[in-house]
């Protein structure tokens, strides 16, 4: 189906509507065409009228990458995205790049800028790094996240992470000391004192998306699931149940 079909549809307008806690969630085969900020637009236009309420926020959009939304979240974007840098890299008009876990783009215009990757599985993201520092995974690790409705979630470490492994927040509080602009947090609970000061004072539901043609078609944008993360592509038991899955299907017939 299209675009414009769904968000036009009046029999959507009337459940939204009818609904105790209407939801809209926008996935990222709806924007990633030429008519995406128009769809984007459109759904919050459509939120704004029949999903948002003093106690309820129904708005939400799925990415296609572990912690994007909580990147979103805390601000860390720039002007034309992840690609007006990896342009600057690829003309050299940058002296260094730090790679958050960022494995999910193609690093190849890094290759002559000096690249820092802080991570856990050594996949896409240090191909072209210079220097690697280790972090802990998700279970090796405290950790606050927001899930699909935006709503906080923590955990507790498991188990302590290997060899010189260190929590990504101590490293980045390391590497500050080092540049000479320290950052004022030395546990755990200033941080998470810190963004709950940060989260209380945001409350604001600003509008996005440029208005324009919705007739765009609805895309595909991930093609397996279950392999969108480093950690995930380097499970070979994951590789084994994915295998015995597509031959399952494929000997009954069906799909999906």
């Amino acid at each position: 189906g299209t675009n414009a079909s769904l968000l036009k549809d009046k029999g959507v307008a009337a459940s939204l509507k009818a609904a105790a806690k209407p939801m809209i969630i926008v996935g990222q085969g709806a924007l990633c065409g030429a008519s995406g900020s128009a769809v984007l637009k459109a759904a919050r236009d459509l939120a704004d009228k029949y999903c948002i309420k003093h106690d309820w926020n129904g708005f939400n959009v799925l990415h296609t990458a572990a912690s994007r939304v909580g990147g979103l979240d805390l601000g860390l974007v720039t002007d034309g995205g992840v690609d007006s840098i990896l342009s600057d890299a690829a003309k050299g008009k940058l002296k260094a790049v730090i790679l958050l876990g960022a494995d999910e783009i193609d690093t190849s215009s890094l290759n002559d800028c000096y690249t820092i990757y802080i991570g856990t599985h050594g996949d896409e993201g240090v191909k072209h790094a210079d220097a690697i520092l280790p972090s802990a995974a998700y279970t090796e690790k405290s950790g606050t996240y927001v899930n699909t409705e935006g709503r906080i979630q923590q955990t507790t470490k498991a188990v302590n992470a290997p060899g010189s492994a260190k929590e990504d927040w101590t490293i980045l509080r390391a590497l500050s000391e080092v540049l000479g602009q320290t950052l004022p947090y030395d546990s755990l609970a200033q941080i998470r004192e810190r963004m709950t000061s940060l989260a209380a004072s945001d409350n604001s539901w600003a509008d996005f998306g440029t208005k324009g043609d919705l007739s765009g078609d609805l895309a595909v944008a991930v093609t397996d699931f279950y392999k969108t993360n480093p950690i995930a592509r380097s499970s070979a038991i994951l590789d084994d149940v994915i295998a015995a899955s597509a031959a399952g299907m494929e000997a009954t017939g069906t799909n999906g």
